[in-house]
């Protein structure tokens, strides 16, 4: 087969263990910048072009498309799609994974179990949506952050009212969402590959810290988790429809909660702490599902 990897740093651990992994297979590798690409939008023959090259004959595309270039590298996806070529997590799917509101709405809907979570527009309506999730402590997350990035502990109302009056007053988009204590700054990151849990790691934040996340310090070890965290993580990554998504979970006394849904995770961090090929578990996944023009939403959103 000959696989695309929409990524722009060849050298970045989940990029090259998809190089290893597929190549090791017998498949053919190419490393895509999406921002080097320019497309030619056609009714007859629609083109990819990279550094002058025609774009042809792929089999299957993997997107590692980095939120900062979400829109260019989706559109490109995209035209992979209209093209034929089998995308492992597609446009659709990925563009609502990283609208962070909207998949929260469309697993509430579905009855998956979250974080009580406000969302509101005027600085008037803040003591009300304090009340809503619970009071403090209580977390405030930028809906653009990412790797924890724009993610603030709010532990007195007055606090808080002043952390969400200062982003509101920077005209930035803000969840807000109750704390779970009982979690103890941990979370469980599933990774889900077409509808198994294939790994597991538990996340823990460092002392004097409330993200678990890796990026910010945080240490990961290995964990067995539960039939219900297990089906939960699948059942919110059908809901966004990806095939390939890192689930993060908190363990509460009302049971897992889904604290967020990343389409392009990280491989290093689960692949150390599971032990497991993820690499070639994905590629596996691709040589069972890959065929031109196979793109399950239609463009439906």
């Amino acid at each position: 087969m000959k696989i695309a990897v929409l990524s722009r740093n060849p050298r970045l651990y989940s990029t090259r263990r998809l190089i290893e992994a597929a190549t090791l297979r017998g498949h053919e590798v190419k490393v895509i910048d999406v921002l080097r690409c320019y497309m030619n939008i056609s009714s007859r023959k629609p083109s990819i072009h990279f550094e002058g090259e025609d774009l042809v004959g792929f089999d299957a595309v993997i997107p590692r498309i980095g939120a900062s270039v979400t829109n260019y590298g989706t559109a490109v996806l995209r035209q992979f799609e209209v093209m034929g070529v089998y995308p492992v997590i597609e446009s659709v799917a990925l563009v609502r994974s990283r609208d962070k509101l909207r998949s929260l709405q469309l697993l509430s809907r579905k009855g998956i179990g979250l974080p009580v979570t406000g969302f509101a527009n005027k600085p008037g309506d803040v003591k009300d949506l304090i009340k809503l999730v619970g009071g403090a402590p209580l977390v405030v997350k930028l809906l653009q952050g990412t790797q924890g990035i724009g993610v603030v502990l709010a532990e007195t109302n007055k606090a808080a009212e002043s952390v969400i009056e200062a982003f509101m007053g920077l005209k930035a988009d803000i969840l807000v969402q109750e704390y779970i204590k009982e979690a103890g700054g941990a979370d469980i990151r599933c990774l889900v590959v077409g509808d198994k849990v294939v790994a597991a790691m538990r996340r823990q934040a460092p002392e004097g810290e409330f993200r678990s996340n890796l990026h910010r310090g945080g240490s990961a070890s290995l964990v067995k988790i539960t039939p219900t965290e297990r089906s939960t993580a699948v059942s919110a990554a059908k809901i966004l429809g990806l095939g390939v998504a890192g689930v993060d979970l908190l363990r509460s006394e009302r049971g897992p909660l889904v604290m967020e849904v990343n389409s392009s995770p990280g491989l290093e961090g689960i692949e150390s702490a599971s032990g497991k090929d993820v690499a070639g578990i994905i590629i596996n996944h691709i040589e069972r599902h890959a065929k031109p023009g196979k793109t399950g939403t239609r463009g439906k959103g």
